[in-house]
């Protein structure tokens, strides 16, 4: 789909169709002032009988507009009463405004509503959003039905119609950006949705070696497991023992300050299918375990979308990649491993098998001398009971960064809610016979998780998201989120801006 900018009113901009904004009771914003006076009050005519619903995300199609209006429909879609929109409501009405063009046939569109006033955000940020909510509410997975059949007419192009010519530059920035952070929530989705026989750690190295052939300034490195045998990643391993296919670690770098500066790390949970191995799952709704990479799709989608916009920041992305399987050669409830940092861990549950990939991850973390490290894994269920699924979970060593990414959310409209990391907590995970458990019993689950990674980011700043709430629907809209990459591209965004600043 292809986005533009241009200015021009209302009323005379010739197009298959104009997208407009009208709030309750009656009030026209300023676009569809204009039309309403092209059509001799048609708009006002149709609010004042209830024709136009202008409930916020509503929508009403104008299919012959009267008078002078050169478009050839009107859109019109309902704000609510706020005279200024909260962000979470322009995403929703850009969402409906999108949903309702795909579903009329019109291939081309222009929209206004990036003339409308949204509380504490700038133009570069509504055509930004466009971009985002409009591609995730047009977003199909098909690739894997026979019978496929997208629209006959789908949509396009969309023009984004600023006031003025000295706004063109900003909305310009807000649509190139958009498009990259779309562009990789995109590529989460469509990872986190192939089945486990199609999405394997094989198939994830496959994937990031793809987007080194798109992005040469990607450089990607894939260790198999004889490499983290000799690395001592004992607690990695443990997890693949169930497992016919291989374990992968894939390593990506973007070098946009020239490997001049310490890097961020992007760590990303890969577990490609995870059956809870001999502490098997229930059998209901076991087949969203194909959903447990979502932390890695996420890593290698931020790392593509980041090169795709050229940023200039250090990055690295790291993925183990492994699944989780009950066989004869598997970790059972009682062995004890030893993790590449050579703390020695008791599994009690082998469905706790996240936090064993991660730790030698973080392990292996170190030797890039990083200045932050972040971990995104769909780690534990409680954080689904402690915060549904609307935020991530987020724990850190550093209260600076945990701003930073709370900060980031906020902005992105993908938001993440801070959750303590006590003393008290650690010590849940005492064991008899090993330096540690990897549970810590059933209370405070998704704290008590965070407590076992941090004892391997003892030597840097680190911040652990738990997307396991937010990374995947259920039910008739089941399917990956792409989530929390708009979070994680716009951390990265505030640290650029902060160096520009600096």
């Amino acid at each position: 789909m292809n986005f533009s900018v241009k200015t021009g009113e209302a009323d005379k901009i010739r197009s298959a169709c104009v997208v407009v904004g009208v709030s309750s009771p009656r009030r026209l914003s300023a676009a569809a002032e204009r039309l309403d006076k092209a059509t001799r009050g048609q708009l006002r005519e149709l609010l004042k009988h209830g024709d136009i619903d202008a409930g916020c995300g509503k929508t009403t199609f104008i299919l012959d507009p009267k008078g002078r209006c050169q478009a050839e429909r009107i859109l019109v879609v309902g704000c609510g009463k706020e005279r200024e929109l909260s962000p979470a409501s322009f995403r929703k009405i850009v969402a409906a405004a999108a949903k309702a063009l795909q579903d009329s046939g019109a291939t081309e569109a222009a929209s206004f509503l990036c003339q409308l006033k949204v509380e504490d955000r700038d133009l570069v940020w509504k055509a930004r959003q466009t971009v985002e909510a409009t591609r995730e509410a047009l977003f199909r997975f098909d690739e894997l039905k026979s019978d496929a059949k997208p629209p006959k007419r789908p949509l396009r192009r969309l023009a984004v119609v600023v006031a003025a010519r000295e706004d063109l530059d900003a909305a310009r920035r807000g649509i190139r950006t958009g498009t990259a952070i779309a562009d990789g929530v995109e590529l989460a989705r469509v990872l986190g949705n192939r089945p486990g026989n199609l999405c394997t750690p094989s198939d994830l190295a496959e994937q990031a070696k793809a987007l080194h052939k798109e992005n040469p300034e990607l450089k990607v490195q894939v260790l198999d497991e004889k490499d983290m045998h000799k690395l001592g990643m004992g607690a990695l391993l443990s997890v693949a023992r169930g497992s016919r296919q291989p374990a992968k670690l894939i390593v990506m770098q973007y070098h946009g300050r020239g490997g001049e500066e310490n890097p961020v790390v992007l760590i990303g949970k890969g577990v490609t299918f995870d059956s809870g191995g001999i502490s098997i799952k229930p059998g209901a709704a076991m087949d969203e375990m194909k959903f447990d990479m979502c932390g890695a799709a996420s890593v290698i989608a931020t790392l593509s979308a980041a090169a795709r916009l050229q940023l200039p920041i250090d990055l690295v992305g790291i993925v183990p990649a492994t699944e989780n399987l009950p066989d004869g050669d598997a970790s059972k409830p009682g062995d004890i491993v030893t993790s590449m940092s050579g703390q020695t861990i008791e599994i009690l549950n082998t469905d706790a098998e996240g936090r064993l990939i991660l730790c030698d991850a973080l392990s292996y973390a170190d030797r890039f001398d990083p200045d932050v490290v972040i971990d995104v894994a769909t780690l534990t269920g409680a954080c689904v009971v402690a915060l549904g699924h609307h935020a991530t979970g987020l724990l850190a060593n550093d209260q600076e960064l945990a701003d930073e990414l709370l900060e980031a959310g906020r902005m992105a409209a993908d938001r993440a809610w801070q959750l303590p990391l006590w003393d008290e907590y650690d010590e849940q995970l005492s064991s008899n016979f090993a330096d540690m458990a990897n549970i810590g019993g059933r209370s405070a689950g998704t704290i008590t998780a965070a407590c076992f990674l941090n004892r391997f980011a003892k030597d840097y700043r680190w911040a652990h998201l738990d997307i396991a709430g937010v990374a995947w629907r259920s039910g008739k809209e089941k399917g990956a989120t792409g989530r929390p990459v708009p979070l994680l591209m716009q951390f990265l965004l505030q640290r650029c801006e902060a160096q520009e600043r600096a």
